[in-house]
């Protein structure tokens, strides 16, 4: 048996090689890049030479781009379909792409691109597609190379092109890097859902030799940069003055750009994959899934149902990291109250309430502005909806005080990244005991947040993760509005904004005005309600 696999897979390596090894021969399918500069002269040039150009003048320079070929530095797109189709597919088309993936590397560039598109869009509802603005970004951004970033800063007028679909990359390209124009393959679309199929290049084409016309007009400096198939694929040597070409070996050497260098800061994403789908990582979730559930499975039962004593060191023997920073002057002052403390957190996801509460070994009572139905009712601690009327929510939290300590996490949503957004003031009239806590959350597999998804998933999808980590800090206490210096409608807002700085600063995180709505506009197009 083992010398007939041998054999088989000889003689398939031998067929394979036969059929899809390059022609000695280069000029029977492509020009290579002696070719180029023999036949066109001083149209052509290293990509490295662009660097030393000054300044392009942003009436007189129109800059066309190949995405893939010269933004991007990693040179597959498989992880990018790979997000499509679990975000958008679910985890059974994310199966299926995976197993195409040795089918994607037997057969030509071109074939392979309509594979995966055909696998991901496919019967995708169009009104419900979000991933090329809410989970794509990030990603795209991580890749892009700071070499043609600093290039895009020089000026001018951008067209950005691709052979990948447009509703990938257009949100990426305009909202982030402020590209002026986008020209991608569109997808064919059947009432309502995408087939799957692509429209032919020439329209692509077309639609960028009409935006180099409508923009050319008037311009003296018409550039490309590409690969050498890109350039030639385009017909940019028809339009352009100089072509900028993108070698594999230039590819190795760029650097990725840190989140700092970004040119607009990234602060909503979505979407359940917290790391890079590459084939070797995407095998490596579907090998740990079977394990991952059973696994979330003893660390719910021990966080519901075990007392503390128990479920802590189980959780620990389990791979959850959970670190305390305790605030002594908080521990050494337990005088007689006669209401519960208001403890104050950032949010990081749904569990932040019940990590506090198993960092101080003390029940508490939470109150949400939105939880499930099916993570109220698991939840190990007293939860409480807060109803968005402020009357009403004064009441109600004014109640639970008088019963016992409380968390709130006055954001009203999740953020992933380093920010914090803007604070509710209505704490700040309820306690003169405020207590400010730095929440952070670490995974590596999925994230415990969604905009567009199902929000009874999210615990289970954080619990899931290999190695999660939860970092609480408890921070000196401030006073709340009745103690407040200067009174007044005002003040209100100056302790929510006090607060926040202060955990902005534990945590290095940035304090922006953002809200639950600009949050929810951005990654679902709705208000969240």
């Amino acid at each position: 048996m083992a010398k007939f696999f041998m054999n088989y897979f000889s003689f398939f390596f031998f067929l394979y090689r036969l059929v899809f090894k390059p022609s000695k021969n280069p000029k029977a399918f492509h020009r290579t890049a002696s070719n180029i500069h023999a036949n066109e002269g001083k149209l052509y040039h290293k990509y490295p030479s662009f660097a030393h150009r000054a300044n392009l003048s942003k009436d007189q320079t129109l800059l066309l781009f190949n995405v893939e070929d010269a933004l991007l530095k990693s040179p597959s797109l498989f992880p990018y379909f790979m997000l499509v189709a679990f975000e958008a597919g679910g985890l059974l088309r994310a199966f299926i792409l995976i197993l195409s993936y040795p089918l994607l590397r037997l057969v030509g560039e071109d074939m392979g691109l309509k594979i995966m598109v055909f696998v991901c869009f496919f019967g995708v509802k169009t009104k419900s597609f979000r991933v090329g603005s809410a989970a794509l970004p990030k990603f795209f951004l991580e890749d892009v190379a700071v070499e043609t970033l600093e290039v895009l800063k020089k000026g001018g007028k951008k067209v950005g092109f691709s052979n990948v679909p447009r509703v990938m990359i257009e949100s990426f390209l305009r909202d982030y890097l402020d590209i002026d124009f986008v020209v991608g393959r569109e997808v064919k679309v059947f009432r309502g859902y995408f087939l799957g199929v692509m429209e032919d290049k020439k329209q692509s084409n077309a639609a960028l030799e009409t935006i180099i016309g409508s923009q050319g007009l008037g311009i003296c400096d018409v550039i490309g940069i590409s690969g050498f198939k890109g350039s030639l694929q385009y017909h940019l040597s028809s339009h352009c003055k100089e072509i900028y070409l993108v070698r594999k070996a230039d590819k190795r050497s760029w650097q990725r750009i840190r989140r700092d260098e970004y040119l607009k800061p990234l602060i909503f994403h979505d979407g359940r994959l917290a790391f890079m789908p590459t084939p070797l990582a995407t095998l490596a979730m579907f090998m740990w899934l079977p394990f991952g559930i059973t696994l979330s499975i003893i660390r719910a039962i021990s966080g519901i149902l075990l007392p503390y004593r128990l479920s802590i060191p189980i959780l620990a023997y389990t791979g959850f990291q959970l670190s305390l920073s305790p605030n002594p002057s908080l521990q050494s002052s337990n005088t007689r109250k006669t209401r519960g403390r208001l403890y104050v957190c950032n949010h990081k996801t749904l569990l932040d309430p019940l990590y506090l509460s198993f960092s101080l070994q003390k029940d508490l009572t939470a109150v949400t502005y939105s939880l499930s139905r099916v993570s109220e009712l698991l939840a190990p601690i007293k939860t409480v909806r807060l109803a968005r009327d402020r009357d009403q929510d004064s009441k109600m939290m004014e109640k639970m005080l008088n019963e016992g300590d409380l968390v709130v996490c006055p954001e009203g949503t999740t953020c992933r990244e380093p920010y914090l957004l803007r604070f509710s003031p209505l704490f700040a009239e309820m306690s003169d005991d405020i207590v400010p806590v730095a929440m952070d959350s670490h995974v590596s597999m999925f994230y415990g947040t969604t905009a567009g998804g199902l929000k009874c998933l999210d615990p289970l999808f954080f619990i899931m993760n290999p190695r999660p980590s939860y970092n609480v800090r408890v921070l000196d206490g401030v006073y709340g509005l009745s103690s407040f210096l200067g009174g007044g409608e005002r003040s209100r807002f100056d302790v929510a904004n006090h607060v926040q700085s202060e955990i902005g600063k534990a945590l290095g995180f940035g304090c922006t005005r953002l809200t639950r709505r600009d949050k929810y506009l951005i990654l679902a197009g709705n208000e969240g309600i």
